[in-house]
């Protein structure tokens, strides 16, 4: 029977639609949280706390890259499951078109989608250096 609860543990991982749109954009490979964000409209916190429960499961891990973390599927068998589950449904969900919130936000994926921010994060880091040494 523990077999049996193994796979009713990973089903019930799944059974969360935002957890499915997070295994989605990570089919793109690694993301940082911003960038679901952006993607998906939905608070940091409220992802912060869905990737907890995907990274439990044993279907991601994170890295820390300055005060960015980025998500990364390590059982990359598990889009098997969720193409099976695609086929099974009818339905092929589709992400939305990434619409970024912060502009603030240096992250690769999301600065290369949001011309002009490379610009204004240095100017802002600039910023917050000169005050800092000015003190």
């Amino acid at each position: 029977m523990d077999n049996y609860e193994t796979q009713s543990n990973l089903l019930k991982t799944l059974s969360h639609s935002t957890r499915l749109a997070i295994l989605d954009i990570l089919r793109d490979g690694e993301q940082c949280v911003c960038h679901m964000e952006a993607t998906l409209s939905l608070r940091q916190a409220y992802i912060s706390q869905q990737l907890i429960v995907l990274k439990e499961a044993g279907l991601i891990e994170s890295r820390r890259d300055g005060l960015n973390l980025y998500y990364h599927v390590i059982k990359p068998e598990i889009f098997n499951v969720l193409d099976t589950l695609s086929t099974f449904t009818g339905i092929t969900p589709k992400l939305p078109k990434h619409k970024h919130a912060n502009t603030e936000c240096p992250c690769p994926k999301c600065s290369d989608s949001c011309p002009g921010l490379i610009q204004l994060t240095t100017k802002v880091n600039y910023a917050r250096t000169k005050t800092t040494s000015a003190r």
